[in-house]
């Protein structure tokens, strides 16, 4: 048995280090980041290991060589200076009143005018923080580390009040700026988010700030790669393989599947999502761990806001300018979706500069799509996953009338304003159903003109699905023969059914289905 105890939480290297907790060394590439620049930002999604880093950094210039034996920075770094750190964790916080960001930046200033002193007529946080950053310089006679953990956490939680984001952005866009001003006094600096708010943004005043999110150099900064996996855990996924009756190979091949696929660049190595990873070997077991830390509504309220078309998910394609920024008044919720995890990278079009996106691994793809299916559908988050449960038996037994009856239900009670665009509503419901269940059976969905033609297989039947919007069952039935649908399984020996579904705008449901066996 394995006697490695995992971080599963614990984001401080010291408590790390010295309780003999699982480590994968990062220090060469943080020693590279440190040597070869001053001003740093690193966008990566929840739970991918940047506080850790920012601790990581905080031990490593307070001069705690003994905390490094035996990792890469120990033969780097000849001479361990201690250096005065400010360091700003906006975690804490729910920031949902413009003082939840005022009381958090006033306890920090207040903690730091302790030790380096205050002066009255500093009375602005960015005025304050000023301050500090000289008197710090001078009373250490050294520069001063400055590392803010999840700056954006105050913007983030504000998605959708154009009102407190403004107050938010104005708060925190001159504190930032004294960054610059202060420039003199600083050593470094390290700013870490899930994402990053472009155009009228936070950091506008701050352009000497490196963002390193997209570099190769970096890909390895945060999260597991494949390498660091096998050449860490190799023992333990042999343990593991064994526990689950699988072969080593077959193991690799649903850990990649599930955790793996994060691409922060083009043609960059695949990264493991670290809270995910570290839980399954912990326990042994496959599990939504990272999902199940909370996904954030604001996601699922842009998507309905922007009337956003959910097929697309799955490949979208965006530039770079476009994953780099987000503008709390923009229209396109996918940088905040791409930054946030739920997308990532899956192909690069170098000629224009066009990335293709999707959904970066299983874990990802099913939480998200579960995860949205109350917000689209009349079903509560009590009832959701039984619901599939029961439409998956149904396909399974080839009771299609019960399955229906089922998805009648799930537009049921919608309102006329969530319906304004009836087509998109009724597509997106379609979606995540068939996207979910197809989890569990083979699905392949098309769209086009209005329509929607749909091919769903078990192990006994096919169905072949035609759906229309104000049109008829019938016609829908006439489609699926007149344009040769079942075709591909005339020598098949599951049982065929051709169905014809219309979908009512009057009624805002779905009117009527054929059957044809």
């Amino acid at each position: 048995m394995s006697s490695k105890i995992y971080p599963i939480g614990i984001q401080n290297f010291e408590k790390i280090r010295q309780d003999g907790y699982f480590y994968i060394d990062k220090t060469a590439l943080m020693y590279q980041m440190v040597k070869t620049g001053s001003y740093y930002f690193l966008s990566r999604p929840r739970r991918f290991g940047k506080s850790l880093l920012i601790s990581t950094l905080e031990a490593y210039f307070q001069g705690k060589k003994e905390l490094f034996t035996g990792l890469a920075v120990e033969k780097l770094e000849k001479d361990w200076v201690k250096y005065p750190i400010l360091h700003l964790d906006l975690n804490i916080e729910k920031y949902d009143t413009p003082d939840s960001l005022d009381n958090i930046l006033d306890k920090s200033l207040t903690a730091w005018e302790k030790l380096y002193g205050a002066e009255p007529s500093e009375r602005s946080f960015s005025l304050r923080f000023a301050g500090i950053i000289e008197r710090a310089c001078k009373q250490a006679g050294q520069r001063v580390v400055i590392l803010v953990d999840e700056y954006d956490k105050p913007m983030l939680q504000a998605v959708g009040n154009e009102e407190l984001q403004r107050q938010f952005r104005n708060a925190l866009k001159p504190f930032y700026g004294a960054l610059k001003t202060m420039d003199g006094c600083i050593k470094f600096a390290f700013l870490t988010g899930v994402t990053k708010f472009g155009k009228v943004s936070v950091f506008s005043d701050l352009n000497n700030l490196d963002d390193i999110s997209m570099r190769k150099d970096y890909v390895e900064l945060c999260g597991v790669s494949d390498r660091e996996l096998h050449d860490t855990l190799d023992a333990e996924l042999h343990e593991f393989a064994d526990v689950r009756g699988v072969t080593y190979d077959k193991l690799c091949a649903e850990l990649k599947e599930c955790y793996d696929g994060y691409h922060f660049t083009h043609n960059s190595i695949g990264m493991y999502n670290p809270f995910s990873l570290l839980n399954a070997f912990k326990y042994k077991e496959f599990g939504s761990y990272w999902f199940e830390t909370g996904t954030p509504t604001y996601l699922v309220s842009l998507l309905k806001k922007h009337h956003y078309d959910l097929e697309r998910m799955a490949h979208e394609e965006t530039d770079a300018q476009v994953l780099n920024s987000i503008d709390s008044e923009s229209t396109n919720p996918i940088p905040v979706i791409y930054q946030s995890g739920y997308l990532t990278i899956k192909g690069y079009d170098e000629e224009f500069g066009i990335y293709r996106l999707g959904f970066p691994n299983r874990e990802v793809e099913e939480g998200f799509v579960r995860f949205m299916l109350p917000y689209y559908a009349n079903v509560n988050k009590v009832e959701s996953p039984f619901e599939i449960q029961k439409f998956v038996r149904e396909v399974r037994s080839g009771d299609y009338d019960s399955f229906f009856r089922r998805l009648q239900s799930f537009f049921a009670d919608t309102t006329y304003e969530v319906i304004r665009d009836q087509e998109l509503h009724y597509e997106n419901v379609l979606f995540i159903v068939f996207k979910l269940v197809g989890f569990y059976t083979k699905v392949e969905y098309h769209t086009s003109e209005g329509r929607i033609d749909l091919v769903l297989q078990t192990d006994k039947f096919i169905y072949i699905m035609e759906f229309k919007l104000n049109g008829s069952a019938e016609e829908a039935l006439r489609q699926i023969k007149d344009k040769h649908y079942a075709l591909p399984f005339a020598t098949d020996g599951r049982k065929l059914f051709q169905i014809g579904v219309n979908f009512s705008a009057e009624t805002r449901n779905i009117e009527k289905w054929i059957v044809e066996a």
